[in-house]
């Protein structure tokens, strides 16, 4: 019985690590060591020295790779602090937005980047240790995110192992494991201490850029996401129009919206499209994918739940009133999950029902979605893309429908609890009024929305 569990265990580790050669010498071991013995005691000693493989291998797996190692010490730590969202490393094709202090695989720092999937080869931290100045260096982990969609830069995790004598509060990162530290660019290390949380939801919109100008559609979001329970937005923000800055300044002033600036074409050709076959560019989205995996870090330790959703998107509850109750109700429902995955409809803007004409709004730019209650009908053979409401916790790297990795279970919500009200361009232009699928759901709250619309719009458009 022993050796049989002993056996499947090595067949899994065979079947978990793909594309590599002579993944697992252990079972030819296995089959030299134990083919054809009848003998009771031949087949002891198979089991006790295949046992005693296994648990070396496991703990060798187990070992964090690279052990950070003092290289010299100094005075002072010093370094050039930097405070830009995106910095490039001299000389490498490596861009760092961010580190992060992660202990639920061990104590390690995860620095959020966009590399080169293919030139990047190899990435060091430095990490100065106050206040007996001993500088240690460990070798990183790169891990390029699957969902790069065939660009050839695409998000990634470098990921290295702190020393263990001390918590150092910053990072530099290098392509060698030699030079000095006091030419490097040196970034903060965030979420070291864990608190509590100050809010219940943050929405990470991810990339606003092209100008953004879609004003009302904005205001009425941010309404009705502190309607269903916001406490924080934060916005990855490229570019805008000048309305638009002045609505931003608003939510920034009354505590609503972080904005991180996102120059992500100051440093690479930045594509709008999602695939690479669409536009050869370096990187797509304009790094939406880095972006959402950043903000799920920044709020690990400061929110709840952390919604990925974009600007023209509403969760919205159907059996209950607000987020918070409805989290609590599927929470319930589903101990221990990681992430609650919501679908995606299309209420096409092109279909209107003036139902709320209000006519001081006829002069902001952008769409009323109090309008548009007509949703595009499921196509058939294919899967509506879903958006999510996530425990930061529990995840550690995300896509924009679903995560890559995280340590618990993926939920898909039912349609009849809460579905993403999506107002845009329609996907299925051709079908008539008729076909479409009339759902007055936002009605619901038209008076907290519309009373609330029109004080923003008075202290800003109006």
């Amino acid at each position: 019985m022993i050796s049989y569990y002993v056996f499947s265990f090595l067949q899994m580790r065979q079947h978990k690590v793909q594309g590599q050669r002579n993944v697992h010498p252990h079972l030819d071991t296995f089959r030299m060591l134990c083919g054809g013995k009848k003998s009771y005691f031949a087949a002891t000693v198979c089991i006790v020295t295949l046992t005693s493989m296994v648990t070396l291998s496991y703990l060798r797996l187990q070992r964090p790779p690279h052990l950070p190692k003092i290289i010299y010490e100094v005075s002072k730590c010093r370094g050039e602090i930097t405070n830009s969202t995106i910095t490039p490393l001299t000389g490498n094709r490596t861009f760092i937005v961010s580190p992060y202090f992660d202990n639920r695989e061990g104590k390690v720092t995860r620095v959020i980047g966009i590399v080169h999937h293919e030139d990047v080869k190899e990435l060091f931290c430095w990490f100065c240790c106050q206040p007996d100045g001993k500088i240690y260096v460990s070798k990183a982990t790169i891990d390029v995110h699957s969902d790069r969609f065939g660009f050839p830069y695409g998000a990634a995790d470098i990921v290295c192992s702190e020393p263990e004598n001390c918590d150092p509060t910053y990072v530099s990162i290098h392509q060698s494991p030699l030079g000095n530290i006091d030419q490097l660019p040196s970034f903060e290390i965030k979420n070291r201490k864990a608190e509590p949380f100050p809010v219940d939801f943050t929405v990470c919109i991810s990339a606003m850029f092209g100008h953004y100008n879609n004003v009302l559609q904005f205001i009425q979001s941010m309404e009705m996401y502190k309607i269903l329970g916001v406490q924080k937005v934060v916005i990855y923000k490229n570019n805008c129009s000048h309305l638009m800055e002045k609505v931003l300044r608003l939510y920034m002033e009354e505590g609503t919206v972080e904005i991180i600036p996102w120059p992500i074409n100051s440093h690479l050709k930045v594509s709008s499209e999602w695939h690479f076959s669409m536009d050869g560019k370096d990187i797509g989205y304009y790094g939406q994918i880095t972006a959402l995996n950043d903000c799920l870090y920044r709020n690990m330790q400061r929110s709840k739940f952390v919604i990925l959703n974009d600007a023209d998107e509403i969760i919205l509850p159907l059996k209950h009133p607000d987020w918070k109750t409805m989290m609590s109700s599927l929470q319930e429902e589903n101990p221990g999950a990681a992430v609650f995955l919501f679908e995606n409809h299309i209420f096409p803007k092109s279909i209107s029902t003036p139902m709320f004409n209000i006519s001081s709004w006829n002069t902001v730019p952008g769409v009323n979605i109090l309008n548009h209650v007509h949703r595009e009908p499921d196509r058939k053979d294919v899967i509506n893309p879903k958006k999510m409401i996530v425990d930061p916790r529990k995840v550690i790297q995300t896509s924009v429908h679903s995560v890559l990795r995280a340590y618990g279970n993926s939920v898909n919500v039912p349609m009849d609890v809460a579905l993403v009200y999506h107002c845009r361009e329609p996907l299925q232009a051709n079908l008539p009024r008729e076909s479409l699928i009339k759902d007055t759901t936002l009605w619901r709250y038209n008076l907290s929305l519309i009373m609330n619309v029109n004080k923003v719009l008075y202290q800003t458009v109006l």
